[in-house]
């Protein structure tokens, strides 16, 4: 057990409401996250892209995509964990959770779905034409 990691949040209110809206909106990504990804950075494997190395302090940022359907990729983007990890410390710091938009609205009102897709309340309009024109295209 000498090489387990301790996971932290940079900002943990902020994190555990982005959290609870995937968790809500998204399962499969929320369950990947929760009950594979996590175990995997409490055991020292780091999974996803090296976005940067600081090898004077010895810190890594990695963004890891968490899975989710086609659709909600096309029409709000990549789920993308931010974290990073304190090779010194073994401490893994996970920052947030993209597309922040659509999950911190999702925390704080009760978000509609259109043809399966979830839809901003702000940007319903366009979110539905994207949903429309994906439909015709295919």
């Amino acid at each position: 057990m000498k090489n387990s990691y301790i996971i932290e949040y940079l900002d943990e209110n902020e994190f555990r409401k982005r959290e609870r809206a995937l968790k809500k909106y998204n399962m499969l990504a929320y369950k990947k996250f929760v009950f594979e990804y996590c175990p995997k950075f409490r055991e020292g494997e780091f999974i996803g892209t090296l976005i940067s190395k600081d090898s004077k302090q010895n810190i890594e940022t990695y963004e890891l995509k968490l899975p989710t359907d086609d659709m909600f990729v096309k029409v709000h983007g990549d789920i993308i964990l931010h974290y990073m990890v304190y090779r010194n410390n073994n401490i893994v710091m996970l920052n947030t959770i993209t597309p922040d938009s659509i999950l911190d609205e999702g925390h704080r009102t009760e978000l509609t779905t259109y043809k399966g897709v979830v839809v901003s309340k702000e940007h319903q309009d366009k979110d539905m034409f994207k949903i429309n024109l994906l439909n015709m295209l295919q």
